[in-house]
């Protein structure tokens, strides 16, 4: 689409997505951030928020477009695996740890038990996923 592959690499240490590689990744990223930085700020009614929304949708499928696109190797895949393994250990122990943070805390206020909602559903959908996922594999090697 408008951004080329070339300008940026896969992000491998400050979280997920890509990051510029060259001077024209920095130049695109700069340039489709600008308008969502000065349409945020502007206070006139009507079709700004229009603007904003389409020009979003833009950078968000040019985004996608470029992180399909960019080469990949065994070896990069098995890395990226195992580091996302890790970050969902990572994120699964706070959770827990929230949920019993709550519960003490309910506890010794001699309150009923009251749990976020959000993290035990979170923590429910992870096991859903992986379980979903280990049958598929299962199933087809």
């Amino acid at each position: 689409m408008i951004g080329k592959k070339e300008w940026f690499k896969r992000r491998k240490y400050s979280g997920w997505g890509i990051t510029p590689a060259t001077w024209q990744g920095w130049l695109y990223t700069a340039i489709m951030i600008s308008p969502l930085v000065a349409l945020s700020f502007m206070q006139i009614n009507g079709a700004v928020p229009v603007i904003l929304i389409v020009w979003v949708v833009i950078f968000a499928v040019d985004l996608a477009d470029i992180m399909i696109h960019l080469p990949e190797d065994e070896r990069e895949r098995q890395h990226e695996a195992l580091a996302e393994r890790n970050a969902l250990w990572v994120i699964l122990a706070v959770l827990a740890t929230g949920i019993a943070f709550e519960v003490a805390q309910t506890a010794v206020r001699g309150k009923d038990i009251l749990v976020d909602p959000v993290i035990i559903i979170a923590i429910i959908a992870g096991l859903i996923a992986k379980g979903a996922t280990n049958w598929y594999l299962d199933r087809n090697n």
